[in-house]
């Protein structure tokens, strides 16, 4: 399975091909481009990333989360190359017969794309500057790479 794409995410048809009739929950997390960041207007964002081994990483994020939640489901897809305002950048779905399992198990999933996976984004503002950085910009807010804002 590819789980890193170029195309737009049509997350309506992801869904739907993720359909489980054995599942009593389903949570998604849809990572979409804001409109601003870091106090300016942003145009777009460009990722990158080594396609091969972020591909492999995912496979196993979504093999430890199956087996540690007992999952029916789980898919994530991260987009590469430009992804404009508005656009899923990341797109995260698990379901399991209960919620609990399945709120976890997302959660996990998303951190460990957010702050593993070897991801590079530049934003694009609108006033014309531009700003590499990782997957994750809590530095930006907390100053330092190793606490998150989530914790």
């Amino acid at each position: 399975m590819k789980y890193i794409v170029t195309e737009k995410i049509n997350v309506a048809r992801v869904i739907g091909d993720f359909e489980d009739d054995s599942a009593g929950a389903v949570v998604i997390f849809n990572g979409t481009v804001r409109k601003r960041s870091l106090g300016k207007e942003v145009a777009h964002l460009f990722y990158e990333t080594a396609e091969s081994m972020a591909n492999k990483m995912m496979q196993q994020y979504l093999d430890e989360a199956k087996e540690k939640w007992q999952l029916t489901s789980v898919i994530a897809l991260h987009r590469i190359g430009e992804v404009t305002v508005g656009e899923s950048a990341v797109f995260v779905l698990t379901s399991s017969p209960h919620r609990k399992e399945a709120y976890e198990a997302n959660r996990y999933i998303i951190e460990k794309i957010k702050h593993e996976l070897p991801l590079w984004k530049c934003e694009y503002f609108t006033d014309g500057e531009k700003k590499w950085g990782g997957n994750c910009s809590c530095q930006e807010l907390t100053g330092d790479a190793n606490v998150h804002i989530y914790e």
